[in-house]
């Protein structure tokens, strides 16, 4: 086992694990203790009480943190020529089609987000086992498969996320960076999820939210109160 070290020691010291923390208290807590000279992000984990084997309660979904991410989201639009110009004004950082798929192909993933039209979906199957394994494959619930490609585009560069539930029952998602204030962490982790409860799958019996914590890079997990409004 590794040795722990004083920065280590000395956040664990702050957190209490035996304490639920109300949203806005572990929002300042967790500032306080994430101290690399780096800025990490913010993270929030989410356990549900619903099986995601069975398709009735699987949970997934799109949320625009009003505080934004903190961080440059690398969007990659994949569209026809009538649609480039558009694509490129609304913010996107690559532009084109087919000499952008042939890059995937060749093993070109070096984005964050691709957004692309109906049309263009057919040529991207093909390329599913290089995307789908690193979360990049355009769906149209994720509003990432759209003829409004320009708001798709502002939309993911003012902090729009996607998240689904894994198969442990854990939503994970990243809502911001240690050098947002208090109130912004805690504003984006309200809205992520105030957006889950509204997902609650009808079959999904006994308590929703199990379980809450809120973590920077690299610091420890701070249990949040599960009645959060």
């Amino acid at each position: 086992m590794g040795k722990i070290t004083k920065k280590r020691k000395e956040a664990l010291s702050k957190v209490d694990r035996t304490k639920l923390y109300s949203l806005q208290d572990a929002s300042a807590l967790v500032k306080e203790i994430a101290s690399s000279k780096f800025d990490e992000s913010i993270d929030l984990a989410v356990r549900l009480g619903v099986d995601p084997r069975k398709a009735n309660q699987m949970v997934r979904g799109v949320v625009t943190l009003p505080h934004g991410t903190g961080q440059d989201i690398r969007v990659l639009a994949l569209v026809t020529p009538d649609k480039e110009a558009e694509a490129q004004e609304a913010g996107a950082d690559f532009v084109g089609l087919d000499e952008y798929l042939q890059k995937i192909k060749d093993g070109w993933t070096d984005v964050d987000v691709i957004i692309t039209m109906p049309s263009v979906m057919g040529k991207l199957g093909p390329l599913g086992r290089v995307l789908g394994p690193r979360g990049l494959m355009p769906n149209p619930k994720t509003g990432t498969v759209t003829m409004d490609v320009a708001k798709a585009v502002r939309e993911v560069k003012a902090g729009k996320i996607d998240f689904k539930v894994d198969k442990t029952g854990i939503v994970h998602a990243s809502i911001g960076k240690a050098s947002f204030d208090a109130d912004k962490i805690s504003g984006n982790a309200n809205e992520l999820l105030q957006t889950l409860m509204k997902l609650k799958p009808s079959s999904s019996k006994g308590a929703y939210i199990k379980s809450i914590a809120m973590s920077s890079t690299m610091s420890p997990s701070i249990l949040i109160d599960t009645k959060v409004g």
